[in-house]
């Protein structure tokens, strides 16, 4: 009985998963190398902005400060997506609402 009692109140102790002196956390050479400053391009709207990837593109665009950056074409960003502006908009990039109306209307009459 005495053997269980203190078996129970041992604590088993585990390294910290937060702390770099007790193991690794993160594997190496997981993340892709070479970053460099891309323009993003938010076609919907035209808002741009600066930042890094590794994302490649054919395209340059002049941006604010003045230097040539590769350019990313995007559908929608978070100035133009509803949940981040709070505005219900419709963004029609490849006229699939128009389509999808002439398909629609086709089978009502």
């Amino acid at each position: 009985m005495a053997n269980f009692a203190s078996s129970k109140s041992k604590k088993s102790v585990r390294p910290n998963p937060y702390n770099p002196q007790t193991e690794q956390i993160m594997k190496k050479d997981t993340h892709p190398k070479g970053y460099r400053f891309v323009v993003f391009k938010d076609m919907s709207n035209g808002v741009t902005f600066l930042s890094k990837s590794t994302a490649q593109s054919r395209e340059t665009i002049k941006y604010e400060d003045g230097n040539e950056y590769p350019l990313i074409k995007l559908e929608i960003s978070n100035t133009s997506h509803p949940f981040f502006t709070g505005k219900n908009m419709l963004v029609d990039t490849a006229g699939r609402i128009d389509k999808f109306k002439k398909r629609y209307e086709k089978k009502t009459k």
